[in-house]
């Protein structure tokens, strides 16, 4: 878990990307893909999750990924704490 001084948004941002490529793979870097181009599925959606919870200590709703993000939608929504239809 971050400590508090480590919780700027940069890091968070950079924390939630580094997940996001570990979990998707090969493209996951590829500026404007979204979860699902990057062939991502229920449970690639449930790790991304879990490891930003547990690592970061962030609240993400699972359903954030199936209305297909692409990584700096997600992170902006992650930051604030937007969920899917709100």
């Amino acid at each position: 878990m971050l400590s508090p001084d480590e919780r700027t948004p940069a890091e968070l941002e950079r924390r939630i990307a580094g997940i996001w490529r570990d979990v998707l793979g090969d493209g996951a870097d590829r500026a404007g893909a979204t979860f699902l181009e990057l062939h991502g599925q229920s449970i690639s959606a449930v790790r991304i999750v879990a490891r930003i919870e547990d690592e970061l200590g962030l609240d993400v709703d699972v359903a954030t990924l199936f209305e297909d993000p692409d990584l700096r939608t997600f992170v902006g929504m992650v930051l604030t704490g937007s969920s899917p239809g709100a």
